[in-house]
């Protein structure tokens, strides 16, 4: 997120912050209701949900940001960010890897989001990164910090699903270009390969503990959480680490009860599919939409799909999170070029999540849990991205 929307969203805390009681209990009776309304469409769907708020939750209060970490690398040589990210995969390497060695856990098959390495992967994971910094956030970002009242993430989620069921529509172009059949390090060597993946992660996370020594990580310090644990647990702020932690625990989870990882971006590309099909689309006129599983979920209720289910889940718990610390408030766009920056970050983020088989979470964070060599490409590209984006951010006088 921008350092506006990250600074708006983290203010500085006192003891005992001023709990906005009556918004806080209002959340907690929607997820209450929510979770039993959902369970017409199975106890899966009632337990994904409260998930989904977890992930929101412990978003907000550790202001996990992907796009920032990667800003505040490039520009202070800041690491903090991007370890606790590395730190997040070694812990959700270990927690993936006895399931999907697996072919089935309590008698529900287990699949890793695992993808081809291809050129639209390339080309999507690096509009991704200028998107992602153009729209101050990433696609959970996006959710998160809708849900702590930024009017401008929303106008971001808005051409995010426009972009990516844009890119449902010219799929055929992009699946003609070459690739090779889903890789991952799992399938191809077993436990060798989930300890080759570790072992690189240890080496990315001793490089950046010497980057951050070099450069003295000079990035302006977030503001200070004063509450102790454990009050901090409920009304936050938490440490960055504790975040990862959770994250990676909260992805875990995820994959046992649906039986794939945490994914994000689907649902916008569904929700625009739907809202399309009410303005007088015809979805017969797309080979995506008329057949196999987009035909399937855009027949469906929206309450059917696990990852619409759980990305409404993050934007509650992240609004209750947001309440708990009393710092629910709607926050205006900083500026006119501001929200023209939103708008395209967004239509870029959600074509490049498209076509590169997922976002920073479904192609980065779950892929390289399940050791898909597709999510080391993602965020390679996805970096390089980040490079050019953040060069564009003073032309819509964002700061860095």
């Amino acid at each position: 997120m921008s350092n506006v929307t990250e600074l708006s969203l983290r203010q500085p805390q006192t003891l005992q912050p001023r709990t906005q009681k009556p918004i806080a209990f209002l959340l907690l009776a929607v997820l209450v209701v929510g979770a039993v309304t959902l369970s017409v469409f199975g106890w899966r769907q009632s337990v994904l949900f409260l998930i989904g708020s977890l992930f929101g939750i412990s978003l907000y209060h550790a202001s996990f940001g992907f796009a920032s970490s990667y800003r505040r690398l490039f520009i202070y040589g800041e690491t903090k960010g991007v370890q606790a990210q590395v730190l997040m995969l070694i812990i959700a390497t270990l927690l993936f890897a006895p399931i999907l060695t697996r072919e089935a856990v309590f008698g529900q098959s287990m699949t890793g989001s695992v993808a081809p390495l291809a050129v639209q992967g390339i080309v999507g994971a690096f509009i991704f990164g200028v998107g992602m910094q153009l729209g101050s956030g990433c696609a959970c970002g996006t959710l998160y910090t809708i849900g702590g009242g930024s009017s401008m993430m929303l106008l971001t989620l808005i051409t995010f699903g426009i972009g990516s069921f844009w890119a449902t529509l010219t799929g055929n172009w992009w699946s003609g270009l070459p690739q090779t059949e889903p890789l991952s390090l799992i399938n191809m060597w077993g436990w060798t390969g989930i300890a080759l993946q570790l072992f690189l992660l240890l080496l990315i996370a001793v490089a950046l503990w010497f980057w951050g020594r070099k450069t003295g990580d000079n990035a302006p310090p977030p503001p200070p959480s004063v509450p102790p644990v454990p009050a901090s647990l409920l009304y936050g702020s938490w440490s960055i680490a504790l975040g990862a932690v959770a994250l990676a625990v909260l992805n875990w989870l995820t994959l046992l009860i649906s039986g794939r990882p945490w994914g994000v971006t689907w649902g916008f590309t569904l929700w625009t599919a739907k809202i399309a099909q009410a303005l007088g689309w015809n979805p017969e006129t797309s080979e995506f939409w008329s057949q196999g599983v987009g035909a399937r979920t855009l027949n469906s209720s929206v309450f059917s799909d696990v990852i619409s289910v759980m990305n409404f889940g993050i934007v509650i718990g992240a609004a209750l999170a947001a309440a708990l610390a009393g710092r629910l408030l709607l926050k205006k766009p900083p500026s006119r070029l501001g929200i023209v920056a939103a708008l395209i970050g967004g239509l870029l983020m959600g074509y490049g999540a498209r076509i590169a088989f997922g976002c920073n979470v479904g192609a980065y964070f779950s892929g390289i849990a399940s050791t898909s060599l597709h999510g080391w490409l993602w965020i390679t590209f996805a970096l390089l991205g980040t490079a050019i984006g953040v060069r564009l951010r003073p032309l819509f006088r964002l700061s860095n």
